[in-house]
């Protein structure tokens, strides 16, 4: 059942038990069911989609920029995080903030304010970015079973010892993994999903900032300079490229705007406003986690210094308790297939609906096979949901496979969907939604954080792009 037929479900409920749309007490405005969420359900859920893989990489990030800029640049990103998600918050709502006409997606809220053209741009960077996260999910899963492996072996060899792991067989291992998972319908709609996803990525955060204040105690004291890694340690160029994907690292960290209405779709009718009590709960959320990746950034790159590695519970900056490390990695691994499945859902239904309207006769790709499963239940196998759905997943493996840098891959996906999807379309839609006049001092302001912002996303795409380039010319593919 799609949005528009399930809204008129609930309506046609509504009147039938005799309650006018707007008054029920079981149904709000548009006919759906009513919503209950909150400030504080909000910002639980902003703090769990946000809090993710991402962390792992601020060590190495403010390592490259200093104690001086390598916070602040942190403290920028939360600012204008949270500055443009109240711009896309206005946007909840087509018209008047209480009364208007819900837009259920963030895609709803680009088709309601911005022309053609506009629209299939966002469609276009946003499938991009789907495609992009799940190459960046398949590489980070498989370096943390790789860890797994090395943990282990050198507890067992000592810390000295070479033990080398091939990540080829890791990365298939994950692939295969999507492939099955990606075939159960509505895998996203799982209830106990995300808390599996938040108590992981809370799990492995904990432990590596508890792992950086251990060893921050052990050193006697805080590591590093003001300036970040030094310039012999790395060459001048080297350190110019690593300061700007340091900035795409943390832009990654706090990618989430992509899911803000979404939330908002949760929050119950007014008043107040849903987009008041977003503003709200994005406040509460952005603060606590920019707490969050300040403690594991800067507990990361105290305790290393200029030898913070790109990702640290994988660099082995750490060793002991080689049982803990496990646990970590065991949970990256965990909130990652689940993740992938859940990011990766739009982009399979667009694609599934897109052939439906296309061969709408084609039994290949419209007709289902009833399989036989066990205790009298039935599985409807569609081939070109399995052959669509499996071949994605190959792509994505064999491209890991070819690329596997998790520090560059994760500061391109953080500069390339930094500034389109948290920036620019949440400004051109709050332009439109609230009539802001062109040469107006407001309009002139908001142009200027989009053309500074655009100006990071290039300039940090730049050097991810840098780094790739200089991993690729001793790396040989398909041989670790």
């Amino acid at each position: 059942m799609g949005e528009n037929g399930a809204a008129n479900y609930y309506q046609n409920a509504a009147m039938e038990i005799g309650l006018p749309q707007g008054a029920s007490k079981c149904f709000d405005d548009d006919g759906r069911l009513k919503r209950t969420g909150t400030v504080w359900t909000s910002s639980a859920h902003i703090i769990t989609a946000v809090i993710g893989s991402g962390v792992l990489s601020l060590a190495w990030a403010i390592g490259q920029l200093g104690w001086v800029a390598g916070p602040a640049v942190m403290l920028l990103f939360s600012f204008v995080t949270y500055y443009t998600s109240s711009l896309l918050s206005d946007c909840y709502r087509s018209g008047d903030p209480s009364t208007g006409k819900r837009n259920y997606t963030y895609m709803d809220a680009v088709r309601a304010n911005l022309d053609g053209f506009k629209v299939k741009l966002c469609g276009c960077l946003q499938y991009l970015n789907i495609v992009g996260v799940a190459i960046g999910y398949t590489i980070a899963a498989s370096i943390s079973m790789v860890a797994v492996k090395r943990s282990n072996c050198f507890h067992e060899n000592g810390d000295d010892s070479p033990c080398e792991v091939n990540s080829n067989p890791y990365m298939i291992m994950f692939g295969v993994a999507q492939i099955i998972f990606s075939q159960i319908p509505d895998f996203d709609q799982i209830w106990w999903l995300s808390i599996v996803a938040a108590v992981m990525s809370f799990t492995y955060s904990s432990i590596g900032l508890g792992l950086g204040i251990a060893q921050v105690i052990k050193n006697g004291g805080f590591r590093g300079s003001l300036t970040g890694i030094s310039i012999g340690v790395v060459s001048q160029m080297d350190k110019i490229w690593r300061t700007l994907q340091a900035f795409g690292d943390i832009a990654f960290a706090y990618s989430y705007s992509i899911i803000l209405i979404e939330i908002q779709d949760t929050i119950k009718a007014p008043p107040p406003s849903e987009a008041k009590v977003m503003k709200r709960a994005t406040l509460i959320s952005v603060t606590v986690t920019t707490v969050f990746y300040m403690l594991c950034g800067c507990m990361g790159y105290a305790a290393f210094g200029d030898l913070a590695p790109g990702n640290l519970l994988t660099g082995f900056g750490f060793y002991n308790p080689y049982w803990l490390l496990d646990i970590a990695n065991v949970a990256i691994v965990v909130h990652l297939v689940g993740a992938y499945q859940v990011y990766c859902q739009p982009l399979f239904a667009f694609v599934e609906k897109w052939a439906e309207r296309t061969w709408p006769e084609s039994r290949f790709v419209c007709g289902d096979i009833e399989v036989a499963l066990p205790g009298e239940r039935t599985y409807k196998l569609n081939l070109f949901r399995m052959t669509w759905r499996t071949g994605f997943a190959v792509v994505t493996t064999v491209v890991s496979m070819l690329l596997p840098f998790f520090n560059d891959v994760v500061g391109l996906l953080g500069a390339v969907g930094f500034w389109p999807l948290t920036v620019y379309f949440p400004v051109e839609m709050y332009i439109v939604q609230k009539n802001v006049e062109r040469w107006s001092t407001r309009w002139v302001c908001l142009q200027l954080l989009s053309l500074a912002c655009l100006a990071i996303t290039i300039a940090s795409a730049a050097g991810s792009i840098a780094g790739v380039v200089s991993d690729l010319k001793v790396y040989r593919p398909f041989q670790g």
